[in-house]
């Protein structure tokens, strides 16, 4: 059974940054790519995304402030949030499209707080 578990989130301040981790686990052959998703009230957005290969994609929004890496050794995916903001403030999840036992399928972390406030 694929888990991903993610850690990291909490309360900051304007400004300030924090650094999000997931790791899945299980019998995964193989990890196409990894993400995190941002659910605010009334909606969802990708803010980053990293394939296989290394190339990497961002929400307009969090450009220049967020990275996002990955450790494929580790089958870990990082979110490293810098300057952040209070509109930042969401519950994060972890998304990973990957094969495990020789199925390819979608699967989501169980989220994990970010608030931004002063």
């Amino acid at each position: 059974q694929v888990q991903l578990v993610e850690s990291g989130g909490g309360l900051v301040q304007p400004g300030e940054s924090l650094r999000l981790s997931c790791a899945a686990s299980g019998n995964i052959f193989s990890i196409y790519s990894m993400g995190w998703y941002r659910q605010a009230p009334g909606k969802r957005e990708l803010v980053a995304a990293i394939a296989s290969g290394g190339s990497t994609n961002y929400a307009d929004s969090v450009k220049g402030r967020f990275t996002i890496s990955r450790d494929n050794a580790k089958n870990t995916v990082y979110l490293q949030m810098n300057s952040l903001k209070p509109e930042d403030t969401a519950v994060y999840y972890c998304n990973a499209d990957l094969n495990a036992n020789w199925v390819r399928n979608n699967y989501w972390g169980q989220g994990t707080q970010v608030t931004v406030s002063s």
